[in-house]
């Protein structure tokens, strides 16, 4: 790691911060006080009750009544938080209401904006828990939604959290199939459906795919229609459907928020699903929020009246992520639609025209940005900008110093990690920091974070597991309908018992106490007994300008003999040679060692991905060693399911 800085905290930027604020109220209040972040940590995982506990109190957090006990014990699965406390979500939300200020901006293709105020975002939830309740819907029922990423998702989301039900929701990218895996598993009363949407500067008219949906839901009671493509879309539907904008038109009603239990479950998110069904994973309402104040104040330092925005589609759980920024009496920035269209400079355009504060991306997209040279400081005033966010996948050096380079240079990158499994982020940003080129800043407060190596030893400087040895609020309840939690516990609990494996290839740095990911651990190419992370790949094979893009897997085959072939495709009007082949060789040697060589060098058409826009690493290694194409990956979960052809093909050729 170069261990210059590319990025200092002023002074003022670290006393202005809600963490030095927080740190200060601890002395004040407990008298607690701590020479550094690193202090801080360590006795926010030392003492979970008295850290979570402190969260409450100082958010003033609402409790319609009390808890009994913060935790009622350290097990993992079934650590049970605040029980007896009453609270809901939303409220928290709206005491941050103030009538004429704007709490959502929305942005699309068009380069139309719309900016809504907290009056009328307060009289719609309010009209659409009123609905909601008069079909029957109550504290416990699932309301799901089959929307794009506008203002009407994040009002139902609100509504349905006001009154005690529990959200869920995909994005309309999604396929029949793929929706009806996820929604069937949860038996909704009601759904929110959207006629259609704009991608690439193209309609997709999803009527018909609404109509499969619903005939594959039968407990579905009410079906409410967005029209969004067309305005008179409701018309072709059944006459049973109503139109979301009826709904709108109904005097407002008083908003009220239905106090539910703090392990009451607030929403159910879907793992990738590349194989089987997907995990239906259910968070708690009272978890969730402790969690999103926790992290949109200390480690996002989000203020009142700044513009948040994260580039999301409500199929990811960055969408859930998003709404918190409410919490903080912030103002949320939503957009639809490419970020690439009508070029690469969509987002930042559209940046510089609502003033974005802190801007969330994916890592694939800045560094899509850094191999076009995409130059946004040079086209854009981007001075509102005070932080910028990624997550998704690793982010290399080098796009962390593009960053720096091509689009500001006085700005916080908040390299950050964590999933769908907790809704948050478990190492990310820390306000206090340097931030030093390749390094995720910190392990987030209350996060008991560890690199655990073969003997499952915490180690600090080598390579190691991602393991979380206490519980956290944020933790899953549990996922729907798992008996005796099975799924749950064989999803994190089998390697180490009673301790969390996230799944990730980690390195803690134990002089600046940073971190980096190394790739998921079931995609960690093992040759020959040493232990290679994907993202060391992909960060050499970034710096050749030929390639596109690339994925790579260590095949395990018969007789102790291994394949490592990787893929890569290229550039439009780019070949791969035998010159391109000797540089991605050359590099890896270079950067790495002879053991980061591949076998083979392949040129694909395309690299598969989610649809949350993840390589499906672990899918094709499925494919490429023989298994059976239906227990290897889920198309519908894919963002480009036409890309396997190749792989399935180039399986039959493996001996």
């Amino acid at each position: 790691m170069n261990a210059i800085p590319l990025w200092k905290p002023s002074e003022t930027f670290k006393q202005s911060s809600h963490l030095s604020h927080y740190r200060h109220w601890l002395k004040e209040n407990h008298q607690l006080e701590f020479n550094s972040y690193n202090e801080l940590w360590q006795w926010s995982i030392d003492h979970i009750e008295d850290f979570w506990e402190s969260i409450c109190n100082y958010f003033d957090v609402i409790f319609h009544t009390p808890y009994q006990k913060v935790l009622s014990s350290h097990n993992m699965p079934g650590a049970k938080w605040f029980e007896g406390a009453t609270l809901n979500y939303a409220e928290h939300i709206f005491r941050n209401y103030e009538a004429d200020k704007t709490a959502i901006i929305f942005g699309d293709e068009s380069g139309a904006v719309k900016y809504m105020p907290w009056k009328e975002l307060k009289h719609k939830v309010a009209a659409m828990a009123s609905y909601l309740k008069s079909l029957g819907v109550t504290k416990g029922d699932r309301v799901v939604a089959f929307l794009p990423n506008v203002p009407e998702a994040t009002i139902c989301f609100l509504a349905v959290n006001s009154i005690g039900a529990i959200w869920s929701s995909t994005s309309p990218d999604f396929g029949v199939d793929s929706v009806v895996d996820r929604f069937s598993q949860i038996k909704p009363k009601a759904i929110i459906a959207v006629d259609g949407y704009y991608y690439n500067g193209k309609s997709f008219d999803k009527v018909e795919v609404v109509k499969n949906i619903v005939s594959a839901l039968p407990s579905l009671e009410k079906v409410i229609v967005l029209p969004y493509l067309n305005e008179n879309a409701a018309d072709s539907f059944p006459n049973d459907f109503v139109n979301i904008n009826a709904i709108w038109e109904n005097p407002a009603s008083e908003l009220t928020f239905e106090p539910v239990d703090f392990n009451d479950p607030i929403w159910v998110l879907y793992s990738s699903g590349t194989t089987g069904l997907p995990k239906p994973i259910v968070h708690s309402h009272g978890g969730i929020l402790l969690e999103h104040l926790k992290y949109m104040a200390f480690h996002n330092d989000v203020h009142q009246d700044e513009n948040y925005f994260w580039f999301s589609t409500t199929g990811w759980m960055m969408w859930n992520f998003v709404q918190s920024a409410l919490l903080m009496g912030a103002c949320i920035v939503l957009y639809d639609g490419s970020p690439t269209y009508p070029n690469f400079n969509a987002l930042w355009q559209f940046s510089e025209k609502v003033g974005i504060t802190h801007f969330g991306t994916s890592a694939p997209f800045l560094v899509a940005s850094m191999k076009k040279s995409i130059t946004p400081n040079t086209a854009y005033n981007l001075s509102t900008l005070r932080s910028i966010g990624s997550t998704g996948a690793p982010l290399p050096p080098e796009a962390f110093r593009y960053v720096y380079n091509a689009i500001k240079e006085d700005i916080w990158l908040c390299s950050i990690a964590g999933g769908t499994d907790m809704c948050t982020a478990f190492v990310g940003g820390c306000p206090e920091y340097n931030v030093y080129s390749g390094e995720i800043q910190c392990r987030t407060l209350g996060a008991s974070l560890f690199a655990y190596n073969d003997a499952g030893i915490p180690v600090e400087d080598e390579l190691g597991e991602m393991v979380i040895d206490k519980p956290m609020p944020c933790m899953p309840i549990y996922f729907w309908n798992d008996t005796d939690n099975k799924r749950y516990k064989a999803s994190y609990f089998e390697h180490y018992p009673e301790k969390w494996r996230h799944g990730d290839f980690i390195k803690i740095n134990s002089q600046t106490h940073g971190l980096v990911i190394y790739g998921r651990s079931d995609a960690t190419l093992n040759r020959h007994g040493i232990r290679i992370g994907t993202a060391e790949i992909y960060r050499a094979i970034n710096k050749i300008k030929a390639i596109e893009d690339s994925l790579i897997v260590n095949l395990e085959l018969n007789e102790g003999k291994h394949y490592m072939p990787l893929f890569v495709k290229m550039k439009a009007g780019k070949t791969l040679n035998d010159s391109i082949k000797s540089e991605i060789n050359n590099q890896l040697k270079k950067e790495y060692s002879p053991r980061h060589v591949p076998d083979d060098i392949i040129s694909v058409p395309d690299i598969p991905y989610t649809i949350s826009g993840k390589k499906m690493e672990a899918p094709i290694k499925k494919i490429l060693l023989g298994m059976p194409i239906e227990k290897s990956i889920n198309f519908d979960a894919m963002r480009n399911p036409e890309s396997v052809d190749f792989f399935i093909a180039f399986a039959k050729n493996i001996t």
